[in-house]
């Protein structure tokens, strides 16, 4: 089982500074290099303060001067806002500037918000016919020169400039549909699935579509699966420790619904989240199916639960640290991860 973390500048504060967040995101991934994580992994969001990262690029290559080892995962870069000699090119002047350390990370974009902004009001459910068509693309961009004519890109004769340090890097797919397995595993691209606020039945569920999709493609050879969580982690000494955890995962879905509705402008921004009393009657919103549903718990119970995640044949689990806590909390349950959990992995 190999760990990483994902992790955002993640603001609800206007008196904490932009830098200041900088300062977290990068200290997190020190204290995951150090502990042995995989790969830091950062996302790509725009206009809105509680995810922070308008391109994954400048903070992966900041933190590629900054680590050794840690493998450096754009996950994910939203294809239908990009063009794909742009997505090849930066991809691989990251694999260069880091020695080799670069994953690529696509999807196909959620937030009607962002789409409205950022791809002309596109649906955001088309979304996927842009990274079905980028993913081969950027491939051949990096093997040689190359001319497209598709359905969403159309350019002439171009090239990936510079070239990856490695001829492919690594590529993944965020899947949740069967038919998105199936694309990522067909064409030989590793798998990235969160199970968001829902139980390890959903877990299941997801490898289960997995599994499926590497029937469907019985020559390809299998690739990697990772799952996202969002985790916080609390010692037996303190069992009320984990109510803090699940308040903060509460807030940051609330968050979440807001920008996802689409239906209030953003100041600045920022929006409130939604009012615990819309949620009020819904179970996955209470605080103990919060606390059972998403990565929470002693170390023991983490273990427990990952072990499960490693005997359905998961690859990677991805230590999600977006949950809105204060900065110290989030380093805490890091650092007992690090020093409580890993360990019974390796």
């Amino acid at each position: 089982m190999k760990f990483s973390l994902f992790v955002h500048m993640e603001r609800y504060d206007q008196d904490v500074s932009h830098r200041e967040l900088f300062e977290q995101l990068t200290e997190l991934t020190l204290l995951a290099e150090a502990g042995g994580f995989s790969t830091v992994w950062v996302g790509e969001h725009h206009a809105m303060e509680y995810t922070i990262s308008p391109s994954p690029m400048p903070i992966l290559s900041y933190l590629a001067a900054r680590t050794s080892t840690i493998r450096l995962g754009a996950g994910t870069i939203i294809a239908p806002f990009w063009n794909p000699i742009r997505v090849a090119g930066e991809c691989a002047l990251l694999d260069v500037i880091s020695n080799g350390r670069m994953e690529v990370g696509l999807a196909r974009g959620a937030y009607q918000f962002e789409f409205d902004r950022m791809a002309g009001g596109m649906p955001a459910t088309d979304g996927g016919k842009a990274l079905r068509e980028m993913v081969p693309v950027v491939r051949k961009l990096w093997e040689g020169d190359y001319a497209h004519d598709g359905e969403v890109y159309k350019f002439p004769t171009s090239t990936s400039v510079p070239k990856p340090y490695n001829a492919q890097p690594p590529m993944w797919i965020a899947a949740r549909d069967p038919d998105s397995h199936n694309f990522a595993v067909a064409n030989g691209c590793n798998v990235m699935v969160t199970p968001l606020m829902k139980g390890d039945e959903e877990v299941v569920d997801l490898n289960n579509k997995f599994n499926a999709a590497l029937a469907n493609n019985p020559g390809v050879p299998r690739p990697q699966l990772m799952v996202l969580r969002h985790t916080h982690v609390h010692l037996a000494d303190d069992p009320e420790g984990w109510k803090l955890g699940a308040a903060a995962i509460s807030r940051f879905y609330r968050t979440f619904d807001a920008w996802f509705g689409n239906k209030t402008t953003p100041v600045n921004g920022f929006l409130e989240p939604s009012p615990e009393s819309k949620f009020a009657e819904v179970p996955a919103f209470q605080l103990e199916n919060i606390r059972k549903n998403t990565m929470i718990g002693t170390p023991e119970e983490i273990i427990a639960r990952i072990r499960h995640y490693q005997e359905l044949g998961v690859d990677e689990f991805s230590f999600w640290a977006d949950n809105s806590l204060p900065y110290a909390e989030k380093k805490k349950s890091l650092e007992l991860f690090i020093q409580h959990v890993v360990p019974a992995f390796r």
